[in-house]
């Protein structure tokens, strides 16, 4: 029994990160039916840009009330990527056909994978070797700081080991979706996403500013996935440019297991792929069990779901069921 709670917990916390990045895939797609795979990537930034906060303003600090700075570095990376990646890349290819866009997306995933890669700590690139933040070199895994209460021993509660930077991660997701609940369905702003996801042409006619709902959703999207950035560092302690490929996937098959579209599907997708995962690798025996074989595993369960239930285990909605 302890170890099935142990398992369960893993997946909840692996699922719990998911979540995170998923509900930004679905945000997009609600409003402008854009799968955005370069949504990783924008994790992949705001895990940098908490630890370049932390880097060039507290290096030898590691008390508690750093953490809100850095996510706040995290998000405003982020958003500042998000809302560039719209502006320059997605809004002139609005009405092309929709391989375009998509085929960007993998474009602009690459782009800034050997963005970050080449030029973290080296922004002239190849024009000369200048590094006046001494950041680290992103080629190699970096170490993620630690940060007072956040990280540091795990609890044990019966036998059940739960790491401190679990705890925050299903926390930060809680608080998330709350404040994305709340801001949807209670203000202005979020009942213009309501019917932008619905009509574009009658939002426009009644005079809301479309362009400016939909650079709203990328952000809104960014800044959630710029909080999960910080949620992996503080859980696997490093980071590397190449930790939002697979995190998106997987973030993408959480969206479609909820259903794309759906706040509450993304959620429920990405807590319900984390402890498949988590119970697949502890419980199938033999050469298919073990870690090497959860990503096979996670995907499996996206065919299946494409397969025998499209719409997702919540249905697919638009982002006004939220």
């Amino acid at each position: 029994m302890v170890d099935f709670l142990q398992q369960l917990v893993n997946g909840l916390t692996l699922g719990a990160l998911y979540a995170l990045i998923a509900v930004g895939y679905t945000v997009v797609y609600g409003i402008v039916q854009l799968i955005n795979f370069a949504h990783g990537e924008v994790f992949m930034i705001g895990a940098f840009g908490a630890l370049s906060t932390q880097l060039v303003f507290f290096r030898d600090t590691t008390a508690f009330w750093v953490l809100p700075l850095m996510i706040i570095g995290a998000v405003l990376a982020s958003v500042t990527v998000a809302v560039v990646m719209e502006r320059v890349a997605y809004r002139p290819l609005r009405n092309a056909p929709r391989l375009a866009p998509l085929i960007t997306a993998i474009g602009i995933s690459v782009l800034l994978q050997e963005w970050v890669r080449l030029g973290y700590n080296d922004p002239l690139l190849f024009l000369g070797d200048w590094n006046p933040l001494d950041l680290p070199d992103a080629k190699r895994k970096i170490p993620f700081p630690d940060i007072d209460v956040v990280t540091g021993q795990a609890f044990d509660v019966s036998g059940v080991t739960i790491q401190r930077g679990a705890i925050f991660t299903l926390v930060a997701l809680a608080i998330c979706a709350a404040l994305l609940w709340y801001f949807i369905n209670r203000t202005k702003l979020g009942r213009a996403m309501q019917a932008v996801s619905q009509d574009k042409d009658t939002a426009r006619l009644m005079g809301i500013n479309v362009d400016r709902i939909i650079v709203v959703a990328f952000a809104l999207g960014a800044a959630l996935a710029g909080v999960a950035g910080v949620a992996q560092g503080l859980q696997i302690n490093n980071i590397d440019f190449k930790i939002g490929f697979l995190a998106g996937l997987k973030a993408f098959t959480a969206a479609v297991l909820g259903g794309i579209g759906n706040i509450q599907g993304a959620v429920v997708g990405g807590l319900t792929l984390g402890v498949v995962e988590a119970m697949a690798t502890n419980y199938i025996p033999g050469q298919f069990g073990g870690s090497s074989w959860k990503d096979v595993w996670a995907f499996a369960l996206l065919i299946l779901i494409l397969v025998f239930r499209p719409q997702g285990l919540l249905g697919s909605k638009a982002v006004d069921r939220a």
